[in-house]
């Protein structure tokens, strides 16, 4: 309403982030009487994506009601390759955050087209964490999912699953919840299945939004967060393990607050917030010295 703007521009994956942004835009235009047709979902098939979630994404628009465009990124992202001279067959960094830049650069230049906001999906795990690529899924015009840590948006989605939508749609949901964690920035297996998983990479969501809301929100030291995470978590994971991710955290948290600074506006839902705007003070450069000593 303040921006004068009745058109919506976002990336659907098939993934949670993207689901839940998807399902707050269309629960905004229904109360703001805005056409569920003006919200337009974008599927942007490329090297690591799977048909389980594909078929989810294009499932999931079509029962919403939105607007559905497929947009292949993959003979854009070859072409780039040969532009910059990298080699496709090695999956590095510039492999992966090629195809997330590319996938923002459609979706800002389509929403300058239809004269639409782009809606960002990453979530507030991801910000703490830093696992965007910068200036690719980081960079929206409104991230809607910004004040959401990843548990709570699994949280939601399954409750709007069970309670607000058809059964029909509401397996599609829950089709996505059961869905392994991925940026689907690398090739699928043998099997056809998610090779890249999150959470083998930074450690289990529950665990870094647990750490996230005890520093931020009480201000806890790094050993008292151990202490209690040790208790809450004693019969899932081992006290080494809890450490190993602590130490992930922190290492990580203070290593990409660079992305954190220039974010993207977006609702303060809970009472933790990473934004520059809103309560989160922060230099890039800080040391995490201090922390990770702590825990040695």
């Amino acid at each position: 309403m303040h921006t004068g703007v009745d058109k919506a521009v976002i990336g659907i994956s098939g993934g949670l982030d993207s689901t839940l942004a998807l399902l707050v835009a269309v629960k905004t235009f229904d109360l703001l009487g805005y056409s569920r047709e003006n919200i337009h979902g974008i599927t942007m098939p490329g090297m690591g994506t799977t048909s389980r979630t594909y078929t989810n994404a294009v499932s999931l628009m079509k029962s919403s009601g939105v607007t559905v465009k497929e947009i292949s990124i993959t003979d854009a992202v070859m072409q780039h390759f040969d532009d910059i001279g990298h080699d496709p067959a090695k999956h590095d960094v510039t492999y992966e955050n090629s195809q997330a830049r590319e996938r923002t650069q459609i979706l800002m230049d389509y929403a300058n087209k239809v004269g639409g906001l782009v809606v960002g999906t990453g979530n507030m795990s991801e910000l703490a964490l830093g696992w965007a690529t910068y200036n690719g899924d980081h960079m929206s015009m409104y991230g809607v999912n910004s004040g959401v840590p990843k548990t709570l948006v699994s949280s939601l989605v399954h409750w709007i699953a069970d309670t607000q939508l058809d059964k029909a749609s509401g397996k599609i949901l829950h089709d996505i919840l059961d869905t392994p964690f991925s940026p689907e920035l690398l090739p699928a297996d043998k099997e056809g299945k998610i090779a890249q998983k999150t959470e083998h990479f930074v450690g289990p969501y529950e665990l870094h939004d647990f750490f996230l809301h005890r520093m931020i929100r009480y201000g806890d030291r790094p050993k008292r967060i151990l202490f209690m995470a040790i208790h809450a978590f004693e019969k899932k994971y081992s006290s080494e393990e809890i450490l190993k991710w602590l130490k992930v955290f922190y290492k990580r948290f203070f290593a990409q607050q660079f992305k954190r600074s220039c974010m993207p506006d977006g609702p303060k839902v809970g009472t933790v917030n990473l934004s520059p705007r809103g309560a989160w003070r922060m230099p890039s450069d800080a040391v995490v010295k201090i922390w990770t000593d702590e825990l040695v």
